[in-house]
This record gives C-alpha cells, structure tokens and sequence, in this order.
C-alpha cells in the first residue's frame, strides 16, 4: 500500500491507542512478560481487552509516544503483508530517528507475520503482538518462533475486574448481611451479562451478537473460504443454546443439515480457534476413550448464551457453571468431566492425578442435594480424589456435608 497514506493511518491509530481512558488493571501478574526478551503473544476472543492490556503494558514500561511503534492490522485501511510489516517499521525510523518497542493488533491478519518478527527478535527488539485466532497463532509460532514466545492467553472481565470496573468494594473478611444482598446481586447481573468491557461499557448485549457476527464472517467464513454459512450460523446457535451440556455429531448434523461428519468437525474447530466455544472432555486414564466420549460446551462469555441463546428454566443454573468453567481457564486448571451413574461437573487434574471434585448448583435444597452430592461422592471414590467442592449460589440445604466435601459461595469462591 502507499507509504503516505500508511503513515497517516499508523498517526490515527497511535492517537487512538493514547486516547483509551478508564482501564482498570487485569488480575494478570504482568511482571515476567515485561521483563521477557521472549516476544510476548497476546490470545483471546475479539473484544476481550487485548489492545487496552498493550496500552497498560505500555503504561507500565513507562514508553512515551516516540519509543513504541503500535499498528493495527484489523483495520480495512490497512493492506496487510509483509511489505506493510517493513513500511510500518521503517516509517517509525523516519518519523522518530529511535528503534522502537513494538505493539502490534491482530498480528494473524498480516502474511508471514512470524519472519518479520523473528527478524525483529533476531536484532534484540521488543515485541508484543494480540491475536484472535489460536490455529494460525500457534501454527505460525511453531514455524519461526518456538521457544522464542511467551503466551498469554486473554480472557473477559473476571467476576473480580467487573466488581473493579463497577467500582464496587467488598470486605469479604466481614460481609454484612446488606452487604452480602448487594454481592449477590452484583453476581446475578455479572451471569447475565458476562465480562465482555464493550458489553458493560455500553450496557448492551446486542454488542455479543455483534461479536459472534464478526467471528462468523471474519474469522471463519472469509478466512477458510466457505460457502454453507447458514449451516456454521446453525451450529453456534445450536452451542450457545447448550453450554454445560453434552453434545453429539449426529446431533449437530440434524440441526445443522450438513451430511459430511468431517465438515461438522471442522466448524467445531474453526468456532474453537475464535475462542468463542470450547469443549469439554471426559476424564478417562485411556486418551482414546476421552477423544471418544461425547463433550461438552462453553463459551467464552455468558453475553454469548444470553444474546444468542435460547432462554430455559435452567439457564441461570448454566450460566453460573459456565462462569465457574471459565474461572477454573483463567486460573490455569486442566479440567475435565465426570459421568458414571451420576455425574459431576468438573474434575481438576494436577499433574497425573485428579486433585479436586467440583459440583456447581445454583440453589441447592433438599430436592435436590442428595444427587448433587452423590455425583461428587461416585467421581471422589472412583479416582481416589481427596477434595470435593460444592459451588453454590444460594444455600437452602442445612443438613451436614459427608467428609471431605465441603460447600462455599460462588461470590466467596470467585472472589477468592
């Protein structure tokens, strides 16, 4: 593209990227990837916070405007290649006179992206790039940058950050009985409208169905060059509908209409490379029997299910699991699923052993606390797990807890 015309675009977006106001800090320990040499690869869904978390990176290296080079590639003015990548830098030399640190958006969007950067990190820059496609960013990674990248992977607002974001302030030490009214309501609003910024910000959902739009014909339909959109379209209506439940091939291909199972497997792959759905597994010792058993869905925000979702009775019981799910990501936790003759949500496996049983209910009550309970008692005994854990929103069941089970808010637990 036109150096001039890419010198005024890349003059706009830095004065776009100064501008951002009201951030509040990630409950990310940023310290080691400011301290990296490594290229530091920011991943998540579109709109999750990366380019505010550059700003913050940037904030606390402390870099005025002429030490930093920022393009955004997920711009239509910008004819992404290599030759742009070049243009971007050489325009920093020209404007600046001083080698830069690096911030790029959405780095995927620009061909051979990884030779420019190993370039870069061959001659000791420093770099930071955001991305919202996990395939491409770890198939280029493992091309020209392994062991040369430090990963982290970016996710919405935790129940902790939209407390931060709304200026709400808990002693969770001491809660008084008003106190813990107003935390539960905070909880209840933050399951129905997820921890998407723009989506709080803005006080509208239809900004996820604006999200999931953009990963359908951006991210999926434009990038792999397909033709049955209505056909994708189906299947994530079908899994925002779903989430916290199991769901088959045959299933998905009745809804759906498509006959090729392996094209039912690919839209599941393309929708979990956007981060906008994940699946999960059921825990078995035997690998092959985990890839064989069903799955089950989540999704990346509560927004998602809630925007696109159809609405059930159950749904806030889903929503509060699939809050639960996404807490244990953030945390860094190898989850899996438990199902026998009862079932229990999550299983939390630390290195070759599973560590902790979870259970999550919205209200649990005498109807229905003995098949809660039994779940986690059959998957404790089964994998000789010395931890069970009941996440509950609110407590109708005053009878005691068998041994090593025990019970705590969800408020408690995610503020935790």
């Amino acid at each position: 593209m036109d150096k001039n015309i890419l010198r005024e675009i890349l003059i706009d977006q830095k004065e776009i990227f100064l501008n951002r106001k009201g951030l509040i800090e990630r409950e990310i320990p940023l310290d080691s990837y400011l301290s990296t040499q490594q290229v530091v690869v920011i991943s998540g869904v579109r709109r999750c916070g990366k380019s505010s978390l550059l700003f913050l990176i940037k904030e606390k290296m402390r870099l005025n405007p002429d030490e930093f080079c920022y393009c955004n590639f997920d711009d239509e003015r910008v004819v992404a290649s290599t030759q742009t990548l070049n243009d971007v830098y050489t325009i920093h030399l020209e404007t600046y006179r001083k080698e830069p640190v690096f911030f790029f958006d959405e780095i995927q969007l620009a061909p051979n992206w990884e030779k420019f950067i190993n370039r870069m990190y061959e001659q000791g820059k420093k770099i930071y790039v955001t991305g919202s496609n996990a395939q491409l960013l770890s198939s280029e990674i493992s091309t020209s940058l392994t062991g040369r990248n430090k990963v982290l992977e970016l996710y919405p607002f935790s129940f902790s950050e939209y407390l931060r974001f709304k200026s709400r302030s808990y002693d969770m030490t001491y809660l008084s009985v008003k106190q813990q009214s107003l935390l539960q309501n905070d909880l209840n609003t933050f399951l129905e409208t997820g921890g998407l910024p723009l989506v709080l910000k803005e006080n509208d959902l239809d900004i996820a169905h604006s999200l999931f739009q953009d990963i359908l014909y951006k991210d999926i339909v434009a990038r792999y060059k397909l033709t049955n959109v209505e056909e994708i379209r189906q299947i994530g209506l079908f899994l925002a509908s779903n989430i916290g439940k199991l769901f088959s091939y045959s299933t998905l291909q009745s809804i759906s209409g498509t006959k090729s199972l392996s094209s039912i497997k690919d839209y599941l792959h393309y929708y979990e490379s956007s981060y906008l759905f994940a699946y999960l597994r059921k825990f078995d010792y035997s690998v092959k029997k985990q890839m064989a058993n069903s799955r089950k869905v989540y999704t990346i925000d509560n927004a998602i299910a809630n925007r696109l979702g159809f609405r059930f009775s159950d749904n806030i019981g889903r929503l509060l699991e699939n809050c639960i799910y996404l807490e244990l990501k953030r945390r860094g936790c190898e989850i899996f699923y438990f199902s026998q003759k009862h079932e229990c949500d999550f299983l939390i496996k630390e290195g070759m052993n599973i560590m902790e049983a979870i259970q999550v209910i919205y209200s649990l009550n005498k109807e229905n606390a003995l098949r809660e309970i039994a779940g986690l008692q059959e998957s404790m005994e089964t994998y000789k797990i010395p931890k069970g854990t009941l996440i509950v929103f609110e407590d109708r069941y005053k009878e005691q807890l068998p041994d090593k089970i025990s019970m705590v808010s969800a408020s408690e637990w995610l503020t935790n």
